[in-house]
């Protein structure tokens, strides 16, 4: 139990940084699920459209904080060379 009172606001500011964070992963495990699907099912034009919006979702998930920036570089860089 928080004792002081910016304690208790603080785990009241942790709980929403979490339910937050957890949003952005699992934008980004769906986004990264989504691309590997459309490679594996050789829809190599629905890919392509969905490219750069992967991207879009991969750097800014790396931006915040979720993923590195250089693990999400390197996921970007993987799969458009499958493409």
């Amino acid at each position: 139990m928080p004792n002081t009172k910016s304690a208790v606001r603080r785990v009241r500011r942790v709980k929403k940084q979490t339910q937050v964070n957890k949003i952005r992963k699992s934008k980004f495990k769906n986004a990264v699920k989504q691309m590997d699907l459309l490679i594996k099912s050789n829809e190599k034009e629905k890919a392509k459209k969905y490219f750069s919006k992967f991207q879009s979702i991969l750097m800014q998930v790396a931006k915040s904080g979720i993923i590195n920036r250089k693990s999400a570089a390197r996921k970007i860089s993987r799969i458009s060379k499958k493409i």
